[in-house]
């Protein structure tokens, strides 16, 4: 198959007022949460409108490779229980700066590179940490290069869930008790570690304090039940957030999108509720079908409620100085309050994930959801200005 995706051109620096812009589909990633980014972008270079854009798919390799990646989004379906990866076979790529931007180039060893064409904005699908921490937007940052979804800062901060609670704390917001057990604690004083769970109380969640999609969470019963969760945890961080559960709570969420002019919109609230073997809301019950997973959107809320909600999603989206997009999860207690539980700068992507549903709820198709943060990151500066 030629490498070269189809609507793109040869000539290395096309007039940007004679040609679409393009963009660069960026997904896999080195995190474990690999497939369900390869799930996502399937989806969007599905979505994508053609008509109005080069799309260049470009994958990253689990050991953190480039590739060009084949335009095939059926490819990057779940089939059962198994989930796509990236082709590290295909040719490698790689950003270089140019006189006019930053240009997308093949590097394969054994011939001449060649230019793809101008990079004009980065559509970044990467979940959990070499992608959606920070890290890839400071790289795009440093080249030039707009692209989709939060900045550095909130980009970080909304993958360490820890610091998440710190940030929301200090702007008013209510979040979930917790604390932090990191593996050296662990390993030197158990006892003390042991001790302060005990004191957060039980039923309680371990869960990596930077991973995504509910990778390595354990609902803790009992003290018995400590050191399994703990270490389960630590398979996929060494840092490890201990949270309180909120028995009897309603999983809620709510999505917030970037506007050319003004706040934020906010979409209709979704409930989450699962059924069978799951106590809560895992990989399994969001990623597999048949898992007894409901999703109730609009949620079956009072309109006061609603209204609150999505006031303080807007809220935690600017206290973290978030852009283009963001699902904020809440617990909506038994007696009516809302506790939030994270903020997601990278919520899952594909037309039957929830923060798509949300939006489909209230008025926006999956495309037209595509295409306005593609817009909106074509309207961003890049760096300070």
């Amino acid at each position: 198959m030629n490498d070269t995706p189809p609507g793109t051109t040869s000539d290395p620096t096309p007039d940007s007022a004679t040609r679409k812009p393009r963009v660069a589909v960026v997904f896999g990633g080195r995190s474990s949460e690999h497939g369900i980014s390869c799930v996502t972008a399937g989806s969007v270079l599905a979505a994508i409108d053609r008509g109005a854009y080069d799309v260049v798919p470009v994958g990253i390799a689990t050991d953190g490779r480039w590739v060009l990646e084949r335009d095939e989004p059926a490819r990057l379906a779940i089939r059962g229980s198994d989930l796509p990866q990236v082709d590290a076979d295909r040719s490698p790529v790689a950003l270089r700066g140019a006189t006019t931007g930053t240009d997308l180039v093949v590097t394969e060893a054994s011939s001449v590179p060649s230019v793809i064409g101008e990079v004009d904005v980065v559509f970044p699908l990467l979940h959990g940490p070499w992608g959606e921490d920070g890290t890839l937007q400071g790289m795009l940052e440093m080249a030039g290069v707009r692209y989709v979804g939060s900045g550095v800062l909130a980009s970080a901060i909304g993958m360490d869930k820890a610091y998440m609670k710190v940030v929301l704390q200090a702007a008013g917001l209510p979040v979930t008790p917790g604390i932090v057990v990191t593996r050296t604690e662990w390993e030197q004083d158990p006892v003390g570690c042991r001790a302060r769970i005990e004191e957060l109380g039980f039923p309680s969640f371990a869960k990596p304090a930077r991973a995504g999609s509910s990778m390595g969470i354990s609902k803790v019963h009992d003290a018995t039940e400590v050191a399994d969760a703990l270490e389960e945890a630590f398979r996929h961080d060494p840092k490890v957030l201990v949270e309180h559960s909120m028995e009897g709570a309603r999983e809620v969420e709510c999505g917030v999108l970037g506007t050319f002019e003004g706040p934020p919109e906010t979409s209709r609230p979704g409930e989450v509720r699962t059924g069978g073997d799951h106590e809560f809301y895992d990989f399994e019950a969001k990623y597999l079908p048949d898992q007894h997973t409901e999703i109730d959107i609009p949620a079956h809320v009072s309109a006061e409620t609603e209204q609150e909600l999505r006031a303080m999603a807007v809220r935690a989206f600017e206290a973290l100085s978030c852009e283009g997009l963001a699902r904020v999860d809440f617990f909506l207690m038994p007696d009516g309050s809302l506790v939030i539980n994270e903020l997601n700068t990278m919520p899952g992507f594909t037309p039957t994930s929830m923060y798509p549903q949300l939006w489909a709820a209230t008025g926006m198709s999956y495309p037209d959801l595509v295409d306005r943060l593609v817009q909106l990151a074509l309207r961003r500066d890049t760096g300070l200005r």
